[in-house]
């Protein structure tokens, strides 16, 4: 931001100007250049594909203590690999975390702003925003986007976050819509085959290493049929990105524990490619 110079290094007048408790209007106002969802593309210009890495799938799940969010690492440019060890799961505050799929330059410039966003109000109204009024403001930064979404360069986020008593998730589109899920969701290219695997294994009450396990057999499944998503990486020691939010918070699930879930799954999948069989409900044993 910029400092008046006549004033001796003085903020400039904006900053004493009394106004809304959101950051995002806050930049619109005085220093719109500064917005990552500023068009950088002339009207009717279109990004050809594979020019900007895109990330891949990414998945949340509520479980027993509350909510579990995890993601491949991959990132690709058309048909190559452009990054192996690519972030897409990150805390935006203390009970709220965001994944992203899609153009990645402009989905961790969005990620940065939400997190002084979230911030920004709480300093202001000294509260934190409701989990709902999260959701709200993050559709309206992907309403932004909107023009450089029709362009090519689309970020569809994922939003999980733990709030009266329960994990939360919430999907969007790119134009801002915005779908509280039930049980659990996923986003990206290999959203489909996740889900599908999250469809059998799925179950209310899981404990958080069963939830990890979940998480970590439908990301093997959305990497086994589309090729943008990666799988565990036993070789290079890169594995999927899982946390979880509960009352204490957001904590990520420590490396080490995340390597030995994925190594017995791994195992698992020697003697079953296809993945584990749905479990019975006990409703349809009686």
């Amino acid at each position: 931001m910029a400092y008046d110079a006549t004033e001796g290094g003085r903020p400039a007048e904006e900053f004493f100007t009394p106004g809304t408790a959101s950051f995002t209007e806050f930049l619109a106002a005085h220093r719109p250049g500064l917005l990552p969802t500023r068009s950088p593309l002339p009207a009717g210009v279109r990004t050809a594909p594979g020019t900007a890495p895109h990330g891949t799938t990414v998945l949340a799940l509520a479980y027993r203590d509350g909510v579990l969010i995890a993601g491949d690492r991959r990132a690709t440019m058309g048909n190559l690999i452009a990054q192996r060890d690519l972030e897409k799961v990150h805390p935006a505050d203390d009970h709220t975390a965001v994944a992203f799929a899609g153009t990645v330059g402009l989905a961790l410039d969005m990620v940065r702003l939400y997190q002084v966003e979230l911030t920004h109000f709480e300093k202001i109204e000294g509260t934190p925003m409701s989990l709902s009024a999260k959701a709200t403001r993050l559709s309206g930064m992907l309403r932004q986007n909107l023009g450089q979404a029709m362009q090519g360069l689309a970020v569809v986020p994922l939003l999980a976050g733990y709030a009266d008593g329960r994990g939360r998730i919430f999907g969007f589109d790119v134009a801002g819509g915005t779908y509280e899920k039930t049980g659990f969701h996923a986003e990206g290219s290999g959203a489909p085959y996740a889900r599908g695997a999250l469809k059998k294994l799925y179950r209310p009450g899981m404990t958080r290493r069963e939830a990890a396990l979940a998480a970590l057999q439908a990301l093997w499944d959305a990497a086994d049929d589309d090729a943008a998503t990666g799988g565990p990486d036993i070789g290079r020691r890169i594995f999927p990105v899982v946390a979880v939010i509960t009352e204490d918070g957001f904590d990520r699930l420590p490396e080490a524990e995340t390597a030995d879930l994925s190594r017995e799954m791994t195992e698992q999948r020697r003697t079953r490619p296809d993945g584990p069989n749905a479990g019975l409900r006990a409703a349809s044993r009686t």
